[in-house]
């Protein structure tokens, strides 16, 4: 089955054996990446070929080290987002990714949380950071889509301001020349969940993507596409670990759950249209 240990392996070998280079979102943000104007003619220490590989833990943190792991045997480091939520917020799986090497950050849903209160998001967001800065010197962060509530939890920044408050530096929805990089998510199980996406998705460039046959629904159409020199040089990809696992039980919940999920985010981007 796709969505398995073995094959994210796969993956990450056919990617580095065809030549890009890994970043952690904190890497793309402090070499300036996104601002291709400010990037003089000898910015040697910017790869032209390269992966920015982020991870949405939003359940099963234990899966979240199992990626990790595989990412480290590889020499491979990746941003990871933890919710506050218990499934999520586990301080040994939290600190065994960091060990790795890896960066994390916080993935926030506080205007949820809070009721749509800006304030008490606010206030949530600057208690919550500090929580996880005390495992990482956490730089980045990055919303959580929350598909099921009325809230955008990137409404918060109408209120702060993440860069000037809180000294972060990027967050993938504000910080990412799309028109530059391409977007791979797993969303809804699937990579081309976008069509059932109620955030997680880039909707100004999903229609040149497409127009461009960049669209992908197994993973092994990711690894054909990567031997045959047809995907793009420049890609975020964004990973959910609680769907990958080697575990055939879980696979099956986790295909079975998700298709549920993906019919009920059908019907609310309908409602909401």
């Amino acid at each position: 089955m796709d969505f398995s240990l073995r094959i994210y392996q796969q993956l990450l070998e056919t990617l580095q054996a065809q030549g890009y280079q890994f970043l952690t979102f904190e890497q793309y943000c402090m070499l300036g990446l996104s601002d291709r104007e400010a990037q003089g003619p000898n910015e040697i220490a910017s790869p032209t070929k390269y992966i920015i590989l982020r991870h949405d833990v939003d359940l099963k943190a234990e899966n979240s080290v199992e990626t990790a792991k595989i990412e480290h045997s590889l020499g491979i480091k990746a941003s990871y987002y933890f919710r506050v939520v218990p499934d999520s917020d586990k301080p040994d799986c939290i600190k065994a990714i960091v060990d790795l090497g890896h960066e994390i950050g916080y993935h926030y849903e506080d205007m949820s949380l809070c009721g749509g209160n800006p304030e008490k998001a606010v206030a949530h967001f600057t208690e919550k950071l500090a929580y996880f800065r005390t495992y990482y010197p956490v730089k980045t962060i990055c919303m959580h889509g929350a598909p099921t509530s009325k809230y955008d939890s990137k409404d918060i920044w109408q209120f702060a301001s993440y860069k000037n408050d809180f000294g972060l530096i990027g967050e993938p929805y504000f910080d990412v020349d799309f028109s530059d990089l391409f977007y791979l998510t797993d969303t809804g199980r699937r990579w081309d969940g976008y069509k059932v996406s109620v955030r997680d998705k880039i909707p100004t460039y999903q229609d040149i993507w497409t127009a461009n046959n960049w669209v992908y629904k197994h993973t092994d159409d990711i690894i054909r596409a990567c031997k045959d020199g047809s995907l793009p040089n420049r890609i975020m990809i964004t990973t959910h670990p609680q769907r990958w696992t080697d575990n055939k039980a879980q696979q099956i919940k986790e295909m079975l759950v998700q298709n549920l999920k993906n019919t009920v985010k059908y019907w609310l981007i309908k409602l909401r249209k």
